[in-house]
């Protein structure tokens, strides 16, 4: 074991545990740290470097995650062998893959790894590959893994007082491709016509056009959708979001969710509720939803793991009515799941151990705070020139900026900062001049300053 000498940079934007783990990275893939090789302990580190334990637990647990070390129970951390492979037909060797030049876009977002525990994550995986390994060797469920709707079946009740049994739900890659699910469901019940909100979430209504549905737009007012708008005397589905409407904001208060559900009894209609975000609430208390409260049996409940894990999982469910389970059950042959069955058994340990209820509760306080401290800083540096909207929850904020400069441009110069911005435009037909401001993906102790800096630039 060798001592680790690193000097850290106080003045960039780069947090200390990423500057860390970017060395171990370099002196590894450099074959400075050889495979095998002992690596200092949490708290010897720390103490070499003068950092906290955490900063240095931070940066060893992004290293677990992406293979260059590992954990040993009692003995400590170890350089793992990532020794690259010959080249195919000849004895060139190859470089390991860099991880650090690996990104979607152009950008170098900020991240926070505290939003996450990846350590219990891990241990989840190891169990299902420990134990349950011969589960992997066979195709998974078209319906989902039985312990994952069984899980989400106690979840979905007792935090959203959704009435389900894990037969009625539905698992797929994303509230998208679930979406294709119901476009053939709702065929098969003779529906051809679907109201959407207007403004309202766009990858879902050209989903439904281009599955040759007649669409209906809805307006929106500050309690939700229209309900006089929909129509009447034809059975029909409408696609709502009323919990945290996108891109308003406006949230369905108890009474109109009753007379929603009144229109779809009367109209033999069906109700698609998405409640993509309701678990993170940060201001006073979430509306029960919609299917809780339907005792006709005509609402589709949609949720998703993306927001409150890590959007890479990518893992959504339905909670279907009896007569829709009924069509899905006699179609599902037709289809292979789309979700990771690994992924699917690792969540449902996640929840059954509570550690799903347990991140849950710690984002609420992480994002809460966070959300707070970006409303302080639109106040503070941005006043009458950003507005922003959308504040009760979710992972991110609708901004309205008063600018010459387009959607566009504001969302390249706040990517340069490493900031997730995106033009509403991309997701809704209307209100084109909208931002979407991710900050949860900023660490708490950058928010103000990431925001301050974000606003003299779009001002410039």
């Amino acid at each position: 074991m060798r001592p680790i000498s690193l000097q850290f940079t106080h003045s960039g934007s780069t947090p200390l545990y990423v500057q860390l783990y970017r060395y171990l990275k370099e002196e590894i893939m450099q074959g400075h740290m050889t495979a095998g090789e002992k690596l200092p302990s949490l708290r010897r580190l720390s103490r070499d470097l003068s950092i906290s334990v955490t900063t240095s637990e931070l940066a060893y647990n992004q290293l677990l995650v992406e293979g260059y070390i590992t954990s040993k129970p009692q003995s400590g951390y170890y350089v793992a062998n990532i020794a690259a492979s010959s080249a195919p037909g000849g004895s060139e060797e190859r470089k390991p893959y860099d991880f650090s030049s690996y990104t979607f876009t152009d950008y170098e977002y900020k991240y926070d790894l505290s939003s996450f525990d990846f350590g219990k994550w891990k241990k989840c995986v190891s169990k299902v590959l420990n134990e349950y390994s011969h589960m992997l060797l066979s195709e998974s469920d078209p319906q989902g893994e039985p312990a994952l709707r069984f899980e989400i079946s106690k979840y979905v009740y007792s935090s959203r007082g959704v009435i389900a049994d894990p037969n009625q739900i539905v698992i797929g890659a994303g509230t998208q491709q679930l979406t294709s699910h119901l476009c053939r469901i709702l065929r098969k019940m003779n529906i051809g016509l679907v109201s959407t909100e207007d403004p309202g979430y766009l990858p879902v209504q050209n989903i439904f056009r281009d599955h040759g549905f007649s669409l209906t737009k809805i307006p929106v007012a500050a309690d939700g959708i229209v309900i006089e708008k929909l129509p009447a005397n034809i059975p029909s589905a409408v696609y709502v979001s009323p919990s945290n409407q996108f891109p308003t904001g406006s949230v369905m208060p108890i009474g109109k969710r009753y007379r929603l559900l009144e229109w779809a009894r009367e109209n033999r209609s069906f109700v698609l509720e998405d409640d993509y975000d309701s678990e993170l609430r940060y201001f006073g208390k979430p509306v029960p939803a919609l299917q809780g409260l339907d005792k006709s049996s005509r609402v589709v409940y949609l949720g998703s793991f993306s927001s409150t894990l890590f959007p890479a999982i990518k893992i959504s469910y339905m909670v279907l009515p009896e007569e829709m389970i009924r069509i899905f059950n006699a179609i599902k042959s037709d289809y292979t799941q789309t979700c990771s069955k690994t992924e699917q058994l690792t969540l449902a340990l996640f929840m059954e151990d509570g550690l799903y209820y347990t991140n849950i509760r710690k984002l609420r306080n992480l994002y809460g705070q966070k959300l707070q401290a970006a409303l302080n800083a639109f106040t503070k540096y941005g006043s009458g020139f950003a507005l922003p909207i959308n504040t009760n929850s979710g992972i991110n904020i609708i901004l309205k900026v008063k600018t010459h400069k387009t959607p566009e441009e504001l969302s390249f110069s706040a990517k340069a900062l490493g900031l997730n911005v995106q033009s509403a435009a991309s997701l809704t037909e209307q209100d084109t001049a909208a931002l979407i401001f991710y900050y949860n993906q900023i660490p708490l102790c950058e928010v103000e300053e990431s925001v301050k800096a974000m606003l003299q630039k779009w001002q410039e």
